[in-house]
Order: structure tokens, then C-alpha cells, then sequence
């Protein structure tokens, strides 16, 4: 599964159990979640891009 989709499946999650009013614990251990999966993937996107540009010599 892409990256993206576990972090729309995730926020899906998220929205849904605030809507309900789910127990406090359970919106936080989610938000923590899907907080790592967002900082995963754009460094994942933006770091690894730099460095493979880096090795081209893109970027000085």
C-alpha cells in the first residue's frame, strides 16, 4: 500500500472517531499516528530527493 493511501485510510480513521466523540485517548494515539506517517512520507519525498540529486550534483 502507498504511502499516500495509509495516510488518507489513517485521517479516514481519525475523522471518523472525533465525529463519534470517541475517548480522547483513542483521537490522540491516531493523531500521533498519522503525524508520523505525514513526517515518513515528505521525508521520505523531499530527503531522498535531495540526496539523489546531491549525487548529480543538482544541488552544490
Amino acid at each position: 500500500m502507498l504511502e499516500k493511501e495509509k495516510i488518507n485510510i489513517l485521517r479516514d480513521k481519525l475523522n471518523k472517531s472525533i465525529e463519534k466523540n470517541a475517548d480522547y485517548s483513542i483521537v490522540y494515539d491516531l493523531s500521533v499516528k498519522l503525524d508520523k506517517l505525514i513526517a515518513e512520507y515528505y521525508e521520505n519525498k523531499y530527503v531522498k530527493n535531495y540526496e539523489n540529486n546531491k549525487k548529480y550534483k543538482i544541488f552544490a
